[in-house]
Protein backbone atom coordinates (compact mmCIF):
# COMPACT_ATOMS: atom_id res chain seq x y z
CA UNK A 1 0.00 0.00 0.00
CA UNK A 2 3.10 2.15 0.38
CA UNK A 3 3.43 2.97 -3.18
CA UNK A 4 -0.63 4.55 -3.46
CA UNK A 5 -0.51 7.79 -5.14
CA UNK A 6 -3.08 10.20 -3.75
CA UNK A 7 -4.68 12.97 -5.55
CA UNK A 8 -6.52 16.15 -5.67
CA UNK A 9 -9.94 15.99 -7.32
CA UNK A 10 -12.15 18.67 -5.99
CA UNK A 11 -11.93 22.22 -4.21
CA UNK A 12 -14.07 24.32 -2.76
CA UNK A 13 -13.75 27.85 -0.70
CA UNK A 14 -15.57 30.19 1.44
CA UNK A 15 -13.45 33.30 2.16
CA UNK A 16 -13.32 36.76 3.07
CA UNK A 17 -13.21 37.16 -1.21
CA UNK A 18 -16.53 35.50 -1.73
CA UNK A 19 -18.29 32.21 -1.60
CA UNK A 20 -16.21 30.25 -4.13
CA UNK A 21 -12.89 28.85 -5.48
CA UNK A 22 -12.97 31.04 -8.90
CA UNK A 23 -13.33 34.18 -6.77
CA UNK A 24 -11.00 33.58 -4.11
CA UNK A 25 -8.23 33.23 -6.67
CA UNK A 26 -9.71 36.02 -8.83
CA UNK A 27 -8.85 38.27 -6.04
CA UNK A 28 -6.14 37.07 -4.61
CA UNK A 29 -4.04 37.17 -7.84
CA UNK A 30 -5.54 40.86 -8.50
CA UNK A 31 -3.76 41.87 -5.38
CA UNK A 32 -7.48 42.58 -3.51
CA UNK A 33 -7.45 42.72 0.16
CA UNK A 34 -10.86 41.31 2.11
CA UNK A 35 -9.97 43.61 5.58
CA UNK A 36 -12.72 45.53 6.45
CA UNK A 37 -14.36 47.09 9.32
CA UNK A 38 -15.66 44.15 11.16
CA UNK A 39 -19.62 44.40 10.81
CA UNK A 40 -20.52 41.18 12.60
CA UNK A 41 -20.85 43.18 15.86
CA UNK A 42 -20.46 46.55 17.37
CA UNK A 43 -16.58 46.80 17.86
CA UNK A 44 -17.28 49.84 20.17
CA UNK A 45 -14.70 49.72 22.90
CA UNK A 46 -12.36 46.98 21.09
CA UNK A 47 -9.17 47.77 20.30
CA UNK A 48 -9.24 45.86 17.40
CA UNK A 49 -11.97 47.09 14.96
CA UNK A 50 -10.62 44.84 11.73
CA UNK A 51 -10.90 41.43 10.40
CA UNK A 52 -12.10 39.76 6.91
CA UNK A 53 -15.31 38.22 7.25
CA UNK A 54 -17.37 36.26 5.05
CA UNK A 55 -19.93 38.92 3.78
CA UNK A 56 -20.95 37.39 0.71
CA UNK A 57 -21.87 33.92 2.51
CA UNK A 58 -25.70 33.68 3.09
CA UNK A 59 -26.43 30.90 5.23
CA UNK A 60 -29.69 31.18 3.54
CA UNK A 61 -28.15 30.17 0.12
CA UNK A 62 -27.54 26.20 1.23
CA UNK A 63 -29.69 25.90 4.50
CA UNK A 64 -33.57 25.98 4.91
CA UNK A 65 -34.10 27.53 8.34
CA UNK A 66 -34.29 24.93 10.92
CA UNK A 67 -31.02 23.70 9.45
CA UNK A 68 -29.39 26.98 10.02
CA UNK A 69 -30.20 27.40 13.42
CA UNK A 70 -28.94 23.62 14.28
CA UNK A 71 -25.34 24.49 12.80
CA UNK A 72 -22.38 26.91 13.62
CA UNK A 73 -20.86 28.82 11.72
CA UNK A 74 -18.22 26.97 11.13
CA UNK A 75 -20.09 24.07 10.48
CA UNK A 76 -21.66 26.14 8.01
CA UNK A 77 -18.98 27.02 6.20
CA UNK A 78 -17.39 23.57 5.73
CA UNK A 79 -20.97 22.50 4.61
CA UNK A 80 -20.90 24.97 1.79
CA UNK A 81 -17.32 24.51 0.96
CA UNK A 82 -17.54 21.30 0.65
CA UNK A 83 -20.50 21.10 -1.49
CA UNK A 84 -18.54 23.11 -4.13
CA UNK A 85 -15.38 20.67 -3.36
CA UNK A 86 -17.62 17.38 -3.81
CA UNK A 87 -19.56 19.01 -6.78
CA UNK A 88 -16.13 19.97 -8.37
CA UNK A 89 -14.73 16.58 -8.08
CA UNK A 90 -17.46 15.66 -10.28
CA UNK A 91 -18.93 12.85 -7.71
CA UNK A 92 -22.53 12.21 -7.03
CA UNK A 93 -22.81 10.38 -3.58
CA UNK A 94 -26.34 9.88 -4.05
CA UNK A 95 -25.89 7.82 -6.79
CA UNK A 96 -22.39 5.60 -5.58
CA UNK A 97 -22.33 2.15 -6.08
CA UNK A 98 -19.19 1.59 -4.21
CA UNK A 99 -18.29 1.01 -0.61
CA UNK A 100 -19.09 3.77 1.47
CA UNK A 101 -16.89 2.46 4.07
CA UNK A 102 -14.17 3.49 2.01
CA UNK A 103 -15.17 7.53 1.97
CA UNK A 104 -14.39 9.42 4.52
CA UNK A 105 -14.07 12.76 6.27
CA UNK A 106 -11.14 14.67 8.02
CA UNK A 107 -11.54 17.98 9.19
CA UNK A 108 -9.51 20.72 11.11
CA UNK A 109 -10.41 23.28 12.81
CA UNK A 110 -8.58 25.47 15.81
CA UNK A 111 -11.57 26.64 17.95
CA UNK A 112 -14.32 25.34 16.18
CA UNK A 113 -18.08 26.63 17.93
CA UNK A 114 -17.31 29.53 19.24
CA UNK A 115 -20.09 31.69 18.31
CA UNK A 116 -22.62 29.11 19.31
CA UNK A 117 -20.75 28.68 22.79
CA UNK A 118 -20.95 32.63 23.57
CA UNK A 119 -24.59 32.75 22.52
CA UNK A 120 -25.26 30.06 24.53
CA UNK A 121 -23.12 31.59 27.69
CA UNK A 122 -25.05 34.72 27.33
CA UNK A 123 -28.09 32.87 27.50
CA UNK A 124 -27.39 31.15 30.60
CA UNK A 125 -26.32 34.40 32.18
CA UNK A 126 -29.50 36.18 30.70
CA UNK A 127 -32.24 33.76 30.78
CA UNK A 128 -31.24 31.02 33.12
CA UNK A 129 -30.32 27.09 32.58
CA UNK A 130 -33.31 26.59 31.57
CA UNK A 131 -32.94 28.35 28.22
CA UNK A 132 -29.87 27.32 26.88
CA UNK A 133 -30.20 25.17 23.92
CA UNK A 134 -30.20 21.37 23.28
CA UNK A 135 -28.09 22.04 20.35
CA UNK A 136 -25.48 23.70 22.84
CA UNK A 137 -23.11 20.54 22.47
CA UNK A 138 -23.81 19.76 18.90
CA UNK A 139 -22.82 22.63 17.46
CA UNK A 140 -19.97 23.88 19.37
CA UNK A 141 -17.75 20.49 19.27
CA UNK A 142 -15.19 20.69 16.82
CA UNK A 143 -16.10 17.48 15.33
CA UNK A 144 -19.46 18.84 14.49
CA UNK A 145 -18.28 20.07 10.59
CA UNK A 146 -16.60 16.33 9.95
CA UNK A 147 -20.14 14.99 11.00
CA UNK A 148 -21.96 16.91 9.41
CA UNK A 149 -20.54 16.66 6.35
CA UNK A 150 -20.17 13.04 6.55
CA UNK A 151 -24.06 12.96 7.49
CA UNK A 152 -25.03 15.00 4.60
CA UNK A 153 -22.85 12.63 1.70
CA UNK A 154 -23.80 9.24 3.83
CA UNK A 155 -19.94 9.00 3.95
CA UNK A 156 -19.43 5.86 6.16
CA UNK A 157 -15.55 5.80 6.23
CA UNK A 158 -13.08 7.37 8.67
CA UNK A 159 -14.73 10.94 10.29
CA UNK A 160 -12.79 12.41 12.61
CA UNK A 161 -11.34 15.76 13.80
CA UNK A 162 -8.22 17.66 14.04
CA UNK A 163 -7.50 20.45 16.58
CA UNK A 164 -4.15 22.00 16.48
CA UNK A 165 -4.43 25.33 16.77
CA UNK A 166 -3.64 27.22 12.97
CA UNK A 167 -1.45 23.56 11.87
CA UNK A 168 -4.78 21.99 12.52
CA UNK A 169 -6.28 21.86 8.49
CA UNK A 170 -2.63 20.32 7.42
CA UNK A 171 -2.52 17.95 10.22
CA UNK A 172 -5.93 16.98 9.20
CA UNK A 173 -5.02 16.44 5.28
CA UNK A 174 -2.40 14.37 6.29
CA UNK A 175 -4.41 12.27 7.91
CA UNK A 176 -6.69 11.98 5.13
CA UNK A 177 -3.61 11.44 2.78
CA UNK A 178 -2.30 8.52 5.36
CA UNK A 179 -5.87 6.89 5.22
CA UNK A 180 -5.77 6.45 1.41
CA UNK A 181 -2.08 5.34 1.34
CA UNK A 182 -2.60 2.51 4.42
CA UNK A 183 -5.43 1.34 1.98
CA UNK A 184 -7.69 2.59 4.59
CA UNK A 185 -9.95 4.98 2.40
CA UNK A 186 -10.28 5.66 -1.29
CA UNK A 187 -11.58 8.99 -0.92
CA UNK A 188 -11.29 11.70 1.87
CA UNK A 189 -12.95 15.15 2.15
CA UNK A 190 -10.81 16.90 4.44
CA UNK A 191 -9.41 20.61 5.09
CA UNK A 192 -10.18 22.93 7.71
CA UNK A 193 -13.47 25.20 8.91
CA UNK A 194 -13.13 28.34 11.56
CA UNK A 195 -15.35 31.09 12.80
CA UNK A 196 -13.61 32.70 15.75
CA UNK A 197 -14.40 35.70 14.54
CA UNK A 198 -16.44 36.95 17.16
CA UNK A 199 -16.70 39.38 20.03
CA UNK A 200 -14.37 36.71 22.47
CA UNK A 201 -12.32 35.76 19.79
CA UNK A 202 -10.95 39.22 18.47
CA UNK A 203 -10.52 40.24 22.39
CA UNK A 204 -9.01 36.95 23.36
CA UNK A 205 -6.25 37.33 20.52
CA UNK A 206 -6.06 40.85 20.86
CA UNK A 207 -5.12 40.36 24.62
CA UNK A 208 -2.17 38.75 23.93
CA UNK A 209 -1.09 41.46 21.00
CA UNK A 210 -1.58 39.11 18.07
CA UNK A 211 -3.19 41.39 16.64
CA UNK A 212 -2.80 44.26 14.08
CA UNK A 213 -4.47 47.63 15.74
CA UNK A 214 -3.98 49.37 11.99
CA UNK A 215 -8.18 50.10 12.47
CA UNK A 216 -7.72 53.31 10.38
CA UNK A 217 -6.02 51.62 7.40
CA UNK A 218 -7.66 48.25 6.89
CA UNK A 219 -6.35 47.09 3.80
CA UNK A 220 -2.56 47.75 4.69
CA UNK A 221 -2.75 46.04 8.06
CA UNK A 222 -1.84 42.84 6.88
CA UNK A 223 1.31 42.97 6.12
CA UNK A 224 3.63 39.45 6.71
CA UNK A 225 8.02 39.88 6.19
CA UNK A 226 7.52 43.46 6.53
CA UNK A 227 9.02 45.38 9.42
CA UNK A 228 6.59 47.59 10.19
CA UNK A 229 3.92 44.92 11.01
CA UNK A 230 1.82 44.88 13.83
CA UNK A 231 -0.32 41.93 14.15
CA UNK A 232 -2.52 39.30 11.96
CA UNK A 233 -5.94 39.90 10.81
CA UNK A 234 -8.35 37.39 12.04
CA UNK A 235 -10.18 36.04 9.04
CA UNK A 236 -12.94 33.86 8.98
CA UNK A 237 -13.54 30.67 6.36
CA UNK A 238 -13.20 27.33 5.37
CA UNK A 239 -10.91 25.04 2.84
CA UNK A 240 -12.13 22.02 1.59
CA UNK A 241 -10.57 19.82 -0.96
CA UNK A 242 -11.28 16.09 -1.91
CA UNK A 243 -8.62 13.66 -1.56
CA UNK A 244 -8.66 10.42 -3.84
CA UNK A 245 -6.15 6.83 -4.43
CA UNK A 246 -5.28 7.48 -8.19
CA UNK A 247 -6.89 4.50 -8.89
CA UNK A 248 -10.32 5.50 -7.52
CA UNK A 249 -10.02 8.41 -9.53
CA UNK A 250 -9.01 7.19 -12.69
CA UNK A 251 -12.13 4.50 -12.53
CA UNK A 252 -14.48 7.28 -12.48
CA UNK A 253 -12.74 9.54 -15.30
CA UNK A 254 -12.03 12.22 -12.61
CA UNK A 255 -10.29 15.61 -13.66
CA UNK A 256 -6.86 15.11 -11.58
CA UNK A 257 -5.67 18.84 -10.18
CA UNK A 258 -2.43 17.80 -8.39
CA UNK A 259 -0.86 14.79 -6.46
CA UNK A 260 0.20 14.90 -3.10
CA UNK A 261 4.06 14.13 -3.02
CA UNK A 262 3.95 14.30 0.75
CA UNK A 263 3.96 15.75 4.43
CA UNK A 264 6.48 16.71 6.75
CA UNK A 265 5.63 17.49 10.84
CA UNK A 266 7.04 18.53 14.07
CA UNK A 267 6.52 20.18 17.39
CA UNK A 268 8.58 23.20 18.89
CA UNK A 269 8.33 21.45 22.79
CA UNK A 270 9.47 25.55 23.19
CA UNK A 271 6.49 27.40 24.19
CA UNK A 272 2.92 27.60 23.94
CA UNK A 273 2.33 30.14 22.02
CA UNK A 274 5.69 31.62 20.49
CA UNK A 275 7.80 29.55 17.85
CA UNK A 276 10.94 27.97 18.25
CA UNK A 277 14.05 30.51 18.35
CA UNK A 278 15.52 30.49 14.71
CA UNK A 279 12.40 28.49 13.33
CA UNK A 280 14.20 25.41 14.23
CA UNK A 281 10.89 23.27 14.73
CA UNK A 282 9.80 24.48 11.97
CA UNK A 283 12.29 23.43 9.26
CA UNK A 284 11.90 20.21 10.77
CA UNK A 285 8.67 19.78 9.68
CA UNK A 286 9.84 21.34 6.23
CA UNK A 287 13.11 19.26 5.62
CA UNK A 288 10.91 15.97 6.74
CA UNK A 289 8.38 17.06 4.14
CA UNK A 290 10.93 17.58 1.39
CA UNK A 291 12.46 14.18 2.20
CA UNK A 292 9.08 12.35 2.58
CA UNK A 293 8.33 13.13 -1.21
CA UNK A 294 11.67 12.61 -2.14
CA UNK A 295 12.08 15.81 -3.71
CA UNK A 296 15.31 18.07 -3.66
CA UNK A 297 15.15 21.82 -1.83
CA UNK A 298 16.03 23.25 -5.77
CA UNK A 299 12.89 21.22 -8.23
CA UNK A 300 9.96 23.47 -5.29
CA UNK A 301 9.10 26.48 -7.47
CA UNK A 302 6.64 28.02 -5.24
CA UNK A 303 6.09 28.23 -1.00
CA UNK A 304 2.81 29.49 0.58
CA UNK A 305 4.47 31.01 3.29
CA UNK A 306 2.25 30.28 6.27
CA UNK A 307 3.30 34.46 6.95
CA UNK A 308 0.96 35.61 9.69
CA UNK A 309 2.29 38.96 9.94
CA UNK A 310 3.40 38.49 13.52
CA UNK A 311 6.86 39.79 14.57
CA UNK A 312 8.13 36.22 15.62
CA UNK A 313 6.60 34.23 13.71
CA UNK A 314 7.71 35.47 9.94
CA UNK A 315 11.20 35.93 10.87
CA UNK A 316 11.60 32.36 12.16
CA UNK A 317 9.54 31.12 9.15
CA UNK A 318 12.35 32.80 7.03
CA UNK A 319 14.67 31.13 9.14
CA UNK A 320 13.50 27.97 8.62
CA UNK A 321 12.59 28.22 4.83
CA UNK A 322 16.71 28.92 5.04
CA UNK A 323 17.45 26.67 7.13
CA UNK A 324 15.81 23.95 5.18
CA UNK A 325 16.38 24.99 2.00
CA UNK A 326 19.81 26.06 2.15
CA UNK A 327 21.46 28.09 -1.04
CA UNK A 328 17.93 27.44 -2.80
CA UNK A 329 16.10 29.32 -0.39
CA UNK A 330 17.35 32.42 -2.23
CA UNK A 331 16.09 30.62 -5.39
CA UNK A 332 12.33 29.83 -4.46
CA UNK A 333 9.07 32.24 -4.55
CA UNK A 334 7.37 32.50 -1.16
CA UNK A 335 4.41 34.80 -0.55
CA UNK A 336 1.94 34.90 2.13
CA UNK A 337 -2.06 35.10 0.75
CA UNK A 338 -2.63 36.07 4.64
CA UNK A 339 -2.23 39.50 3.44
CA UNK A 340 -4.88 39.47 1.48
CA UNK A 341 -7.73 37.57 3.62
CA UNK A 342 -6.00 37.55 6.96
CA UNK A 343 -5.49 34.29 9.20
CA UNK A 344 -8.21 32.16 8.56
CA UNK A 345 -6.38 30.01 11.82
CA UNK A 346 -7.53 26.34 11.30
CA UNK A 347 -9.12 26.85 8.61
CA UNK A 348 -5.96 28.41 7.00
CA UNK A 349 -4.21 25.30 5.87
CA UNK A 350 -6.95 24.49 3.49
CA UNK A 351 -7.69 27.30 2.08
CA UNK A 352 -3.47 27.94 1.21
CA UNK A 353 -3.36 24.70 -0.22
CA UNK A 354 -5.91 25.61 -2.67
CA UNK A 355 -4.09 28.80 -3.58
CA UNK A 356 -1.33 26.49 -4.02
CA UNK A 357 -2.75 24.37 -6.37
CA UNK A 358 -4.48 27.43 -8.52
CA UNK A 359 -1.02 29.06 -8.62
CA UNK A 360 0.47 25.85 -9.93
CA UNK A 361 -2.59 25.13 -12.50
CA UNK A 362 -2.55 28.32 -13.65
CA UNK A 363 1.30 29.35 -13.77
CA UNK A 364 1.27 32.13 -11.13
CA UNK A 365 2.51 32.89 -8.06
CA UNK A 366 0.03 35.25 -6.23
CA UNK A 367 1.17 38.20 -4.33
CA UNK A 368 2.88 39.41 -0.50
CA UNK A 369 0.47 42.80 -0.44
CA UNK A 370 2.00 45.32 1.66
CA UNK A 371 5.52 44.33 1.68
CA UNK A 372 7.42 47.87 1.70
CA UNK A 373 10.60 47.62 3.91
CA UNK A 374 11.25 43.55 4.55
CA UNK A 375 12.71 42.73 8.15
CA UNK A 376 15.71 42.07 8.69
CA UNK A 377 16.44 38.34 8.07
CA UNK A 378 13.05 38.62 6.12
CA UNK A 379 15.37 38.73 2.81
CA UNK A 380 13.78 35.71 0.74
CA UNK A 381 11.82 36.53 -2.54
CA UNK A 382 8.48 36.88 -1.24
CA UNK A 383 6.50 37.95 -4.77
CA UNK A 384 5.66 41.68 -3.37
CA UNK A 385 2.65 43.46 -4.04
CA UNK A 386 1.93 41.76 -7.64
CA UNK A 387 1.48 38.54 -8.84
CA UNK A 388 4.21 36.62 -10.73
CA UNK A 389 3.69 34.25 -13.56
CA UNK A 390 5.43 31.46 -13.46
CA UNK A 391 5.87 27.97 -14.33
CA UNK A 392 5.34 25.91 -10.84
CA UNK A 393 5.61 22.39 -11.08
CA UNK A 394 6.13 21.58 -7.33
CA UNK A 395 4.89 23.17 -4.69
CA UNK A 396 4.90 23.74 -0.74
CA UNK A 397 2.59 24.87 1.71
CA UNK A 398 3.68 25.61 5.35
CA UNK A 399 1.38 25.87 8.49
CA UNK A 400 2.39 26.35 11.89
CA UNK A 401 0.38 26.75 15.32
CA UNK A 402 -0.03 27.71 18.49
CA UNK A 403 1.36 24.31 20.78
CA UNK A 404 4.18 24.23 18.84
CA UNK A 405 2.51 22.43 16.08
CA UNK A 406 4.31 22.77 12.49
CA UNK A 407 3.06 20.93 9.15
CA UNK A 408 4.24 21.39 4.98
CA UNK A 409 2.83 19.98 2.69
CA UNK A 410 4.10 18.98 -0.39
CA UNK A 411 2.23 18.98 -4.10
CA UNK A 412 3.21 17.75 -7.67
CA UNK A 413 1.24 18.13 -11.46
CA UNK A 414 -0.24 14.97 -11.87
CA UNK A 415 1.85 13.51 -14.60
Amino acid sequence: MADRRVVVTGMGAITGFGACVDAFWKKLVDGESSVQRISLFDTDGFDVKIGSECKDFKPSDYFDRKAEKRLDRFSQFALAAGREAVKSAGIDFKAYKGDRSRLGVILGSGIGGLMEFEQQFLRLLEKGPGKVSAFTIPNLMVNAASGNLAIEHGLHGVTTAVCTACASACHAMRDAYTSIVNGDAELVVTGGSEAALTPLGLSAFAAIKALSTRNDDPQAASRPFDRDRDGFILGEGAGILVFESEEHARSRKADILVEILGFGVSTDAAHIAQPAENGEGAAVAINSCLKHAKTNADEVAYINAHGTSTGLGDLAEACAIKTAFGPAAYKVAVSSTKSSIGHLLGASGGVETIATIQAMRNSVAPPTLNLDNPDDGCDLDFVPKVAREMVIKKAMSNSFGFGGHNASILLGQYE
